[in-house]
């Protein structure tokens, strides 16, 4: 049974991965950087080994220091976290040849769904919907042309190795095929070491809707529901709810049977995602497996009632899957809120500095994991998610309800954040609504970006107005005190509260 677990990852997720670790009584062992000496990840771990120095391709990304750091530290396991080495199939075959377990797929598995054409191939053979496309690689641009007019406009040209939106280009006209060709290609060879792409009919109006799964050594494999990923910009998501408040009973129930299907044509093993795009007919179709932990899991582990960190040891530890498919069902509502250290106002350019101040929410109903503290400082090395803001609610509204008052309470200074703007996606018609795609911030972008007073402002300029006129003039602001000024101040704002602070 494994008794020490390495975390080849940092951040927030570290911390998640280690906390559950603690829970079960299995020790810790971080690994950082020289840009994360005082990380927090680093303080929380039972042990910490330095494996390089900032940049990722001269420590977390390297093999070599991930597995020396292992044996030095006579962990039997590691967990790749998400990111970085996760979906990384020559360290799931090297862990195997060390004799060390990888808490994740087996290096076949991460190859297959990896390889996005390869992964077609594999859906299509085991009945799972894909969406009309290629399943070759797109070799001369003679091909692209023809391969384009053969599937009709719009498409899109995506790296086979691809992922997190890099290697992507619509195609809404003849005459921007070979642009976007190339694009792709040199976006996909700098990104990935691969220039493959393939071509696939581009789908109007799409959700971004994935299915959790768990899957075990015996062939046991089940899904825990579904995760709304549509509010999303350049391709990478913000914000996640579950349940979607497109699905459908029916629906739900046809898409969990395919993404079950999807992970037994792999003969998958942990924890994975099965994505899916869905037009506004609710037609469905495979779009790729993330063959690891997701950024959003924690929304599913709120509804669902189970920790994911948990079952991925369990199920490393050759152990059965704890819970049958019927057994499972949806508690109440739940959304994820992604924190960038990035300015909205600048572009969303990412914002590195020290943090001179935080004020994390609190109260029923609000989870928050995170990793920095006053003192701490961004570095400029890694990806600027600094925290994920999960809130339940028995119903949607009561949950957006919640994640309002939790983001007003949740204060950071001395780096510029998203806070400000997530608070803007909660206020805005259509995702109140639950009347959005992946086009969400492109078609609100005005409303997302225009400069809003939100309730918590009004707050401030009330309390600061009658604590000036408080201040000037004492004896003549008593008497209004507790009529004029608190009903006016409060109701300019649409609310109505004491005063007493002061």
């Amino acid at each position: 049974m494994i008794k020490k677990v390495l975390v080849a990852n940092r951040g927030e997720i570290a911390i998640r991965v280690m906390r559950s670790c603690r829970e079960i009584g299995i020790t810790s062992v971080a690994v950082y950087s020289e840009a994360d000496r005082t990380s927090m990840h680093v303080r929380y771990a039972d042990e910490a080994y330095y494996i390089g120095t900032s940049p990722s391709n001269e420590s977390y990304l390297v093999i070599e220091k991930i597995i020396d750091a292992a044996k030095r530290s006579g962990a039997e396991a590691i967990h790749p976290g998400y990111g970085f080495l996760s979906e990384n199939a020559e360290l799931s075959d090297r862990c195997k040849k060390e004799g060390i377990i990888f808490i994740g797929p087996s290096a076949n598995a991460i190859s297959t769904m990896g390889d996005k054409i390869t992964a077609r191939k594999t859906m299509i053979k085991a009945g799972v919907p894909v969406i009309p496309g290629t399943t070759e690689k797109i070799s001369t641009e003679k091909k692209a042309i023809e391969t384009v007019k053969e599937i009709g406009l719009p498409v899109m040209i995506k790296a086979s190795a691809g992922g997190g939106g890099k290697g992507m280009r619509l195609v809404k006209k003849e005459n921007e095929i070979l642009g976007a060709l190339r694009a792709a290609k040199s976006e996909a060879l700098s990104a990935f070491g691969d220039d493959t792409v393939y071509v696939e009919k581009y789908i109007e109006s799409p959700h971004h809707i994935e299915f959790q799964i768990l899957a075990d050594k015996y062939g046991n494999t089940i899904h825990l529901f579904e995760r709304e990923c549509s509010v999303q910009r350049r391709h990478q998501k913000v914000i996640e709810e579950t349940p979607s408040p497109i699905m459908t009973s029916k629906v739900r129930e046809e898409m969990g049977k395919y993404a079950v299907a999807a992970a037994k044509a792999v003969n998958y093993e942990g924890a994975g995602t099965i994505e899916f795009i869905v037009d506004d007919k609710l037609n469905y179709y495979f779009l790729e497996m993330n063959t690891r932990l997701q950024v959003e899991h924690p929304i599913t582990e709120r509804v669902v009632g189970i920790d994911l960190v948990k079952e991925q040891i369990n199920i490393a530890n050759g152990m059965k899957l704890s819970y049958k498919q019927d057994e499972l069902k949806q508690n109440g509502h739940a959304i994820e809120c992604r924190i960038y250290a990035e300015d909205p106002d600048n572009n969303f350019l990412p914002s590195p500095g020290i943090i001179k101040h935080i004020t994390e929410p609190l109260g029923l109903g609000v989870r928050h994991d995170g990793y920095v503290y006053e003192g701490y400082e961004i570095p400029i090395y890694y990806d600027p998610l600094i925290s994920k803001l999960i809130i339940w609610g028995k119903t949607r509204d009561e949950t957006i309800k919640r994640m309002k008052r939790a983001l007003y309470a949740y204060k950071i200074t001395g780096i510029k954040t998203t806070i400000k703007f997530l608070e803007k996606i909660m206020n805005t018609p259509d995702f109140i609504k639950g009347k959005y795609n992946t086009h969400f911030i492109e078609n609100n972008f005005n409303f997302l970006m225009t400069e809003q007073k939100s309730v918590g402002d009004c707050e401030d300029i009330a309390i600061i107005t009658v604590f000036m006129d408080y201040m000037n003039n004492l004896e003549k602001i008593r008497p209004k005190i507790s009529s004029e000024l608190q009903v006016n101040n409060w109701k300019s704002c649409g609310r109505k509260k004491s005063l007493m602070r002061l």
